[in-house]
Formats: C-alpha cells, structure tokens, sequence
C-alpha cells in the first residue's frame, strides 16, 4: 500500500526522456535516473531529486526548471521497480540504491551533493544520511513524515498498522546524527500526511533547519512556479549561503 510505481520498457523512458530533453543517466543500460541533455557545468553542486510514491521521475521535471536556473545541476533519481528500471521497492532496496546513486553523482561530478526528496523521497533521502556513506551538503524535505509507521497507524486507526508494517522509514532516528542544514517544506492542507507528523520530525532536529509553511497547500498542490522566491531561499539556506539559527 505503500508504493504506486508506473512502469514501462526501456524503449517507452528514453522516448518520454527525449520528450522532455532529457537523458538517461549514467547511461541508457543501466540508468539511475534522469538530466538534462545540455546540463550545465557548476561549481554550485548537484541536486539529486527523489520523488514520492506515486508515478515515476519523469513527472517531476519542474525541478529542473527551478534549480537550474540557480546554477545548479539537478538529478532525477529513479527507484527500483519504476519506470524501466528492474526490481521491487521497499525501504532497504530504495535507500540502498539512493546511496549507490549519490555515489555515482559524486563520481561523476563532484561534490557538493544536495538531497531533495518528496513524501516517501524524503524517506529515502534521510536514509542515505543515515548510511554515512554519502557526504551530503543539505537536505530538501517536502512534506515529509516523521515516520511511516505513523502514518500508516493514522490511516489505518482500526489496525495495528504501526506494528505491522515492515518499512518503517523512521525520519526522526535517521537524522539524529546529520549535522548539515535541513529545511522542511510542509503543505498546510495536506491530507496525506498530516501536518503535525512533519512537524514532529522538525522539532526533533537539533541541526540548522527551517520551515517553509504553504497556506493553501495540499499534498500534491503544492506552489512549484519556478519564479517564486521560495526555491531560492530554501537552495541559499541548504548551502549554507544564510545563517539561519536552528
């Protein structure tokens, strides 16, 4: 009940790719995600993007549109078992792929690394913080939860949801450790995650971190106009360029 992938062939991602001027990355055979065929050079970094639970990254090309034209190279990531990429999603497949990912942005294009993950991508994001294994500069989470667990219990009161799911995705312990800065995106309206299991895993932070708050938000309505002011204010603050007090 978790995960809602669209699925298609190889030939069906690299013609939707080609549609949106993008290309498959590190390369067609075995792609991680998706960039823009005319990615620019930066000293700026690279933003690898992880998307929610539902559809696959090529939905999710406005963050090209907004993160580019700040100097930044932008990553889509895919996960295992969507689009045409093989295997099934659960927690341990997704976040230990999202490290072998950041891994590869590293390799192939330096540092510094930012993460930005939506809902169930803000899962896999913190995860990979959690690992050790990826130095990452900042963290975009957009309506995030603090845990799965959670929010499986708030959905589905009447089970004992919370004992039996079995990708828990715990927000909150995966980012005990993280020292960089994290800034939360949380949708007013939300009906999937409610507002207060993102902010309990805002006031768990002991790290730099601020909130952006969308009035008239809901989970998937959230303002993504790359004109607006809020994609440079949480890009200054995650790199480092703001001193904010957490």
């Amino acid at each position: 009940m978790i995960y809602f992938p669209d699925t298609y062939s190889i030939e069906g991602q690299q013609q939707r790719a080609d549609q949106a001027n993008l290309k498959l990355w590190p390369s067609t055979d075995n792609y991680r995600g998706l960039i823009a065929k005319t990615s620019q050079i930066t000293n700026k970094g690279t933003v690898i993007v992880f998307h929610g639970n539902a559809g696959s990254a090529t939905d999710r090309t406005y963050y090209l549109d907004a993160l580019e034209n700040q100097g930044y190279r932008v990553i889509l990531a895919e996960y295992p078992g969507y689009a045409a990429r093989n295997g099934s999603p659960s927690e341990q497949a997704l976040i230990a792929d999202g490290i072998q990912t950041a891994q590869q942005a590293l390799n192939d294009f330096g540092g510094p690394v930012f993460l930005w993950g939506e809902s169930l991508g803000g899962g896999v994001a913190c995860g990979i913080v959690q690992s050790g294994q990826v130095p990452v500069k900042g963290i975009v989470l957009v309506t995030p939860f603090n845990s799965m667990a959670d929010i499986a219990q708030h959905h589905y009161w009447f089970f004992p949801a919370k004992w039996l799911i079995k990708d828990t995705f715990d927000n909150i312990k995966n980012l005990q450790n993280y020292s960089g800065n994290t800034a939360i995106l949380l949708a007013e309206k939300d009906e999937i995650i409610p507002n207060k299991h993102s902010l309990m895993l805002f006031a768990a932070l002991h790290h730099p971190k601020k909130l952006w708050s969308f009035k008239d938000a809901s989970h998937n309505r959230l303002p993504l106009n790359q004109a607006l002011l809020w994609w440079q204010e949480v890009m200054q603050f995650v790199s480092g360029q703001n001193e904010v007090s957490p």
